[in-house]
């Protein structure tokens, strides 16, 4: 049963390091993070599984200990999802970005609850198959929490990564009003095309949290809604 769920936004530039000299500008989202961490945190679940936007060479499952790097955004930083296990010198393939991400968030929350995996969803799963990957998710556990990362759409302005759409903003507001009040309806119905056409990465791990929460009657808060850079942030809490 999913028993508490954080959404998190996923760039880099969230890890102060990365940022350099634009961290400050994240620092509103990084706040929001943490707290909706606490709020995992004091669910006391059972497992924490951090699923985020992989591309097709990193998606599934990656196990406790699993570890990641900046070093492909110019930083010498690397982090660590959960504790390695005792008898492991090196746990497998390397987190992608979005998880590295959320090792990192982890981390800086000083997380030190339950036991943590890692899902790397591909950006293009159908919604359908979303659905179903994360009510298996709600089944690993007698508590589930999930710490889902992902951005919105990336052309909100000129000088967003994906140019100016104006069909962005209400993609994003939709997405956020969806979040905030975990209206499982309106996060299934999300239009994959259009999130794809936008570049929203966070579209497919947010219906993997739809399937987890269907059934489990948890209420939301909406922390955080921004898009600095052109790029949708959400921060949601849900509890």
């Amino acid at each position: 049963m999913l028993v508490a769920a954080a959404v998190c936004p996923c760039p880099p530039l969230l890890v102060p390091e990365v940022a350099a000299g634009a961290g400050p500008e994240l620092d509103a989202a990084r706040d929001a993070c943490t707290e909706a961490l606490g709020v995992l945190a004091a669910a006391k679940p059972d497992l924490l599984v951090v699923a985020g936007p992989a591309g097709p060479d990193d998606r599934g499952t990656f196990p406790t200990g699993s570890t990641g790097s900046f070093a492909g955004f110019g930083v010498d930083l690397a982090v660590r999802l959960g504790e390695a296990p005792a008898a492991a010198t090196d746990p497998g393939r390397r987190l992608p970005a979005s998880l590295a991400v959320g090792a990192w968030l982890l981390e800086h929350a000083r997380w030190a609850g339950a036991p943590v995996e890692g899902l790397g969803v591909e950006e293009s799963l159908p919604a359908d198959r979303c659905l179903g990957a994360g009510a298996e998710l709600a089944d690993l556990a007698g508590r589930v929490a999930l710490l889902v990362l992902g951005d919105g759409s990336a052309c909100r302005t000129v000088k967003a990564p994906g140019y100016l759409d104006e069909r962005a903003a209400d993609f994003d507001a939709v997405a956020a009003a969806a979040l905030g009040s975990v209206d499982l309806a309106a996060l299934s119905a999300l239009d994959e095309s259009l999130a794809a056409e936008l570049k929203a990465s966070g579209r497919a791990p947010w219906q993997v949290l739809a399937g987890a929460a269907r059934g489990a009657a948890l209420n939301g808060r909406l922390l955080y809604e921004d898009a600095p850079y052109g790029v949708g942030y959400v921060v949601a809490a849900w509890s």
